[in-house]
């Protein structure tokens, strides 16, 4: 039979992803619209933003953040211009994006000593041929497929390289060990429900040695340029942006921040990104025609969780056409490049009820699009 409880936000994307609960744009600090970013006020709140952000994620001394344009996009490809050729690099993928890393190393930076370690959706590469001489790219959570790595023993403790990582959609949802991460590249649209067009940039201090002894081959544009006359430009990391932000979209990642602190920071955040994600297992568990796209439990994202259904294609958008005309569930078929199925947001501004009242209507979905 058809349900009558729908789920009370129905917003489920991957992308920008849902609104923290209690979400009021009205609550929002507006003292700094209509200022410049280079004010006081706006040098302030930029300023805070990136604090918060060291605070809540209890980076390791020394290690700065930045906010940069262009969202995760732009701040891992300023990473990859402004600090690869000067090792070979170890490039892991096993999905769109971490593919279209690979993309870019090898054919418009043309490194000719880089190595790509590729695994299908569902899969891990093996990281066993990481090379701790070596720069090393990664996904953290690999986005669009629903896999994560499940730890970072992999990643030696002496290495000489440097590692870079898209963690995008695992920062403020899964437990990082900063010690293994040398650059870390993340978005506001993401974990937090944030808004777009804003990356965010995490450097250790062999990320900086790295960009103030080292020039590439190739010349930089404005937005790429973390250095000047061989130094660090330190205001990206203290609140002056290299372009025109959004303060807008700073207050509203200060709320999404604020939220985290008070559910108990980054712990709490990731307990209820774990427990959304338990919601689904079970759910799986009890129906034989959906299933993860990911092998094994272990490797499985807690955030962007994607399934493979027993039904093809056509019916797998009629079954995603029917719950967006009921407002039930927006947004959730597969990414565009990987395999059909679906793909349900569980991060910690999904409210676990939400999906307990998704569960009976994706099954009546199932069986009116393949009846």
């Amino acid at each position: 039979m058809k349900p009558t409880v729908k789920p009370a936000n129905p917003n489920f994307s991957s992308g920008p992803c849902t609104k923290r609960p209690g979400y009021n744009l009205s609550a929002l600090n507006i003292d700094s619209l209509g200022r410049s970013h280079r004010s006081n006020i706006g040098k302030e709140r930029l300023k805070k933003a990136i604090d918060e952000t060291s605070r809540l994620l209890n980076l390791p001394q020394g290690y700065k953040v930045g906010i940069v344009p262009g969202s995760d996009t732009g701040a891992m490809e300023m990473a990859m211009w402004s600090l690869l050729g000067q090792r070979p690099v170890d490039v892991f993928a096993w999905e769109s994006f971490g593919s279209g890393w690979a993309t870019d190393i090898t054919k418009q930076l043309h490194l000719k000593d880089a190595r790509t370690f590729i695994a299908d959706y569902g899969q891990l590469p093996d990281f066993a041929q990481a090379n701790p001489e070596h720069d090393i790219i990664f996904t953290w959570n690999g986005t669009t497929s629903g896999v994560k790595i499940d730890n970072a023993d992999w990643i030696s403790d002496d290495r000489s390289g440097l590692t870079i990582c898209d963690a995008t959609s695992a920062v403020f949802a899964m437990d990082i060990d900063w010690h293994k991460i040398d650059v870390a590249t993340f978005s506001w649209q993401k974990v937090l429900g944030g808004e777009g067009a804003h990356g965010m940039l995490i450097l250790s201090p062999n990320a900086v040695k790295r960009l103030e002894s080292y020039t590439p081959a190739w010349p930089l544009p404005k937005v790429f340029r973390l250095t000047s006359k061989g130094k660090l430009i330190d205001g990206i990391f203290k609140g002056a942006t290299i372009n025109t932000p959004s303060m807008l979209c700073v207050e509203d990642y200060l709320d999404a921040l604020a939220w985290i602190d008070s559910i108990g920071g980054v712990h709490a955040a990731i307990e209820k990104s774990q427990a959304n994600l338990q919601v689904m297992a079970e759910y799986v568990e009890q129906n034989n025609w959906i299933d993860f796209l990911a092998k094994n439990t272990d490797i499985c994202s807690n955030t962007s969780v994607c399934f493979q259904l027993k039904a093809n294609d056509e019916q797998i958008n009629t079954l995603i056409q029917l719950l967006a005309d009921e407002g039930v569930a927006f947004d959730i078929g597969a990414y565009k490049d990987a395999p059909s199925g679906l793909r349900i947001w569980c991060g910690a501004t999904v409210v676990k009820s939400d999906l307990i009242a998704l569960l009976p209507w994706l099954s009546w979905a199932y069986q009116q699009a393949t009846a």
